[in-house]
């Protein structure tokens, strides 16, 4: 066969990550906190963008699903708990051409209402592949887009401004002292000699977080030339310094200054403290013959000791922890039922400004100009339909898992299901990638409490005699209720739990039940019945 050049013409499908897809996928993955940070960079890059102040606003609907300003011609188009057609990953996403391209899609209603029946399927029989109208709870598209009472908006709140009658700044709270300062003003007040407050100062600078020294006593007396006696010394007056147990040099250091300081530092409470490895492993019975007190004795310093603080630097530990913010939420509907809605406070609510875009495509006269705000224009409405996907999204996964948990939403953690990302998925019919993007970092409230989404997949453990399995985490639950529940004369075995867990139709092995309890840091029936034994 002779080789000769030619052209052949072929058809090939491939899959293709375009950026607007990329971005999109990026959208999904994000919780709310983090997409609003990611909007206010792109309101920086793109002067199409705009926050809207739903203060003071009198809008009117668009024909394109979103709302419009008679006087500027603003289009605003939100991502607030809308639903489609169209899984994430086979939304079709229009490229606009002009200024006045359709957005018939965009629509913002509010809360999906799961009515509860014996099926638990959604009201109106609506499938989740059909359209929405039917279950979503709230008013028509005028009356949300008017921003009343009666619906919710993503959007951000303007700062406050300077202005000098404003009470908030007089209660504004003054600025917490950390550890250092609070140490630098005893040493201050309390060293006088120079050669002590600088060593006092070095000592300082060697902290950790915890509050103890790391350096070594040698090192610190070869490094500022002096006598080791002299650090000793000033050692002694620095541990004496306000929060008790600074300036330790371990753990039993760091609780004997404690107990010094309340002049409770007897000899028996002395030998419990130096040998903190044997209170670690419970070996209460030995380290009670060496205090040589009884067992109502060696309560009470246990006890003592509970109360002591190992991390003594950490009361100046002013970080602000941050509360976790849900994602979505649901309540029970009063018609019954469950009612599933996005968390639209921490969201921004979006603006197209088509007025300034028709203003700027008339003057632009160079072709880079034009090119550039089209461009802006185009990645604009990307991004709305990408809010926009993302709710509709993270709404059908919720709405289903909620769904599928009924009963833990009903009745308790001893009740949830196993669940696992397929389920989903294919209950959906969208790939398991697009279930872990939703549920990845993003939280729920619930009536019993704020979970993390990816807390209702759980793998079953043991089929029980109907054939159905049990959730890991209502085995956990079940586990730790029956470890609560026990009395110093009855402490269970693994294997008791596991007769137990058997006989309520459980089918596990003892090896799960240990490293369950292993995993929730429950320590062993011996060691539970000696701290039982001591009333600890």
């Amino acid at each position: 066969m002779a080789l000769i050049p030619r052209l052949d013409l072929k058809t090939v499908q491939t899959l293709v990550m375009t950026p607007q897809l990329q971005q999109a996928i990026k959208l999904l993955q994000l919780n709310n906190i983090e997409l609003a940070e990611y909007i206010e960079q792109e309101l920086e890059q793109n002067p199409l963008l705009e926050r809207e102040d739903s203060e003071g606003r009198d809008e009117a609907p668009s024909s394109d699903g979103g709302s419009a300003d008679a006087e500027n011609g603003e289009r605003t188009v939100t991502a607030e708990g809308a639903t489609g057609e169209a899984a994430f990953e086979a939304a079709e996403f229009d490229s606009p051409q002009t200024a006045d391209s359709g957005d018939d899609d965009l629509f913002q209603p509010d809360a999906v209402d799961l009515v509860a029946s014996e099926d638990m399927s959604f009201d109106g029989d609506a499938s989740l592949d059909s359209d929405y109208e039917n279950v979503w709870s709230g008013g028509d598209e005028s009356s949300i887009s008017t921003g009343d009472g009666d619906s919710l908006h993503w959007q951000v709140q303007g700062a406050g401004g300077f202005d000098m009658d404003d009470s908030a700044l007089e209660n504004a709270p003054a600025d917490e002292i950390n550890l250092r300062d609070h140490l630098r003003e005893q040493i201050n007040i309390d060293i006088h000699e120079p050669v002590d407050r600088t060593i006092a100062l070095h000592m300082l600078d060697n902290l950790d977080d915890a509050g103890y020294l790391v350096a070594d006593l040698e090192d610190i007396a070869e490094t500022l030339g002096c006598e080791r006696d002299k650090v000793d010394s000033v050692l002694q007056v620095v541990q004496r310094f306000d929060p008790p147990g600074i300036f330790a040099r371990n753990l039993s250091d760091c609780l004997r200054i404690q107990l010094q300081d309340r002049n409770h530092y007897d000899p028996a409470i002395q030998v419990v403290i130096e040998n903190l490895d044997m209170l670690g492993r419970r070996e209460f019975k030995e380290l009670r013959r060496l205090a040589g007190v009884s067992s109502e004795d060696f309560a009470h310093i246990v006890d003592e000791i509970k109360t002591l603080n190992p991390k003594p630097a950490l009361a100046f530990d002013y970080t602000v922890a941050q509360p976790v913010v849900p994602d979505v939420a649901v309540r029970r509907s009063p018609e019954g039922g469950w009612v599933v809605e996005l968390n639209s406070d921490t969201l921004p609510r979006v603006l197209i400004n088509n007025r300034y875009f028709t203003e700027i495509s008339k003057s632009a006269n160079r072709k880079e100009d034009r090119e550039y705000i089209a461009e802006c224009y185009q990645s604009a409405n990307w991004l709305v339909r990408a809010l926009h996907q993302r709710a509709q999204t993270i709404m059908k996964v919720s709405s289903e898992i909620v769904r599928q948990q009924e009963a833990f939403l009903e009745r308790g953690v001893q009740y949830l299901r196993p669940l696992v990302l397929r389920n989903i998925a294919e209950a959906l019919d969208i790939h398991e990638s697009t279930v872990s993007r939703v549920t990845n970092n993003k939280y729920i409230a619930t009536p019993r409490g704020i979970f993390e989404l990816k807390y209702f997949f759980t793998f079953a453990v043991g089929d029980n005699s109907a054939g159905e399995a049990a959730s890991a985490e209502a085995i956990r639950f079940r586990i730790k209720s029956l470890i609560e529940a026990e009395s110093v004369d009855n402490v269970l075995s693994d294997d008791k739990i596991v007769s137990i867990l058997q006989g309520a139709g459980v089918d596990i092995a003892r090896r799960t039940v240990a490293k369950y309890r292993e995993s929730m840091r429950i320590p062993s029936s011996v060691q539970r019945r000696r701290e039982k034994t001591l009333h600890l």
